[in-house]
């Protein structure tokens, strides 16, 4: 009869694989892609409500990255955008090997554990969440949990966060006080970021002519989710989105 302790231990050694697995390069993705299309898993939005309820981390991630994107989005929160840590797990059961941004509110060091164990490949830090201090802690420990950063700013009081060496630098164009959101803010801030920074414009894109105008800008990555997500088949909404590109 087979040692049951032992069968437990190789299950929670193969769990333990996707957390020491090397993971995609986000940044390495959008040098490498041809649209830099973030696309996003969103089901909710605090200012909008739900955007699809029924939506399924285990089909549309997966009808993304089979359509196109260079990389993913998912979102985890919970009581603000009904998302949840497993969603990433289903995504990548289903399939998707893409990078996998971890889109949440990370204050804490636990969240970076949280995201490695997942399966994420980077994770969002946002400048108006967090002291200078606190930023560069966790921008130091997610790169010694493998992890890359994505780190979002909305105002150019907040570039001072970028000598800390995040991965990617976003630009957040929805103030996250009003949920305002304005496309100029990305190309108002384009050029005071770094040089060679990776950007990517976060927010409010919805036509292909704007991706173009912003990839002139200087931007590589492009987050699109909400005008992916409200529409009958997200995946097919993103194809129909690059084939206009």
């Amino acid at each position: 009869m087979e040692d049951i302790l032992q069968k437990i231990i190789r299950t929670k050694e193969q769990e333990l694989e996707q957390f020491y697995a090397p993971k995609p390069s986000l940044r390495e993705a959008l040098l490498r892609s041809e649209t830099g299309i973030i696309a996003e898993f969103k089901r909710r939005s605090p200012s909008k409500g739900w955007i699809k309820e029924e939506g399924r981390a285990d089909i549309i991630p997966l009808s993304y990255q089979q359509n196109g994107a260079a990389a993913l989005s998912i979102l985890t929160d919970e009581q603000y955008f009904g998302g949840c840590d497993d969603y990433i797990r289903q995504a990548r059961k289903s399939g998707v090997t893409l990078p996998i941004l971890y889109k949440n509110f990370v204050i804490d060091e636990a969240q970076l554990y949280a995201a490695a164990l997942c399966g994420a490949s980077a994770v969002l830090l946002i400048a108006a969440c967090l002291s200078k201090e606190d930023c560069k802690r966790l921008i130091d420990k997610a790169h010694q949990l493998g992890l890359e950063t994505l780190l979002e700013m909305h105002s150019k009081q907040e570039f001072e966060y970028t000598e800390f060496g995040p991965d990617i630098c976003g630009i957040n164009n929805r103030n996250l006080g009003s949920f305002v959101t304005d496309v100029e803010n990305s190309f108002r801030l384009a050029e005071l970021l770094p040089k060679d920074a990776v950007k990517v414009s976060e927010s409010g894109i919805s036509d292909p002519a704007t991706v173009k105008a912003l990839r002139q800008a200087g931007f590589q990555g492009f987050l699109i989710g909400e005008n992916f997500m409200k529409t009958p088949d997200p995946g097919q909404a993103l194809h129909d989105f690059i084939t206009h590109l």
